[in-house]
């Protein structure tokens, strides 16, 4: 298994989706560090040579990924929290923050749980 980031990534999908497993790289960024390090989005990671790898490692190091984006975003949900703001007041509440409707279909937001919003009739 090639290790990138701290994340093995796994042999037997292409190398595009394999980029996908490391937090911060969804499908289009995939695509665009392995244009700029020159490897074909179709070829399997373990077909990959030290020399693809070291380039495409070169590539990601210019993004901010993995730990130090989890650490951003959990201390940009900290600084909406303690401003007391909406959007700190529904993280704080475990609702849905961007504006979805909590009558009906809020359960991931709330982590699975069922809870009362403000006493509304069934």
């Amino acid at each position: 298994m090639a290790r990138i980031k701290g994340i093995d990534i796994p042999n037997d999908k292409r190398i595009e989706i394999a980029l996908t497993y490391i937090f911060g790289i969804g499908r289009s960024r995939s695509k665009t560090i392995l244009k700029d390090a020159g490897v074909d989005l179709n070829k399997k990671t373990k077909d990959l040579s030290e020399a693809e790898l070291a380039s495409i490692r070169k590539e990601i190091d210019k993004y901010e990924l993995e730990g130090d984006l989890r650490r951003d975003v959990a201390m940009s949900i900290k600084s909406h929290i303690e401003m007391k703001n909406f959007r700190g007041d529904r993280h704080k509440k475990k609702l849905p923050v961007r504006g979805q409707r909590t009558n009906r279909n809020a359960v991931t937001a709330r982590g699975g749980k069922k809870k009362v919003v403000a006493n509304k009739k069934k």
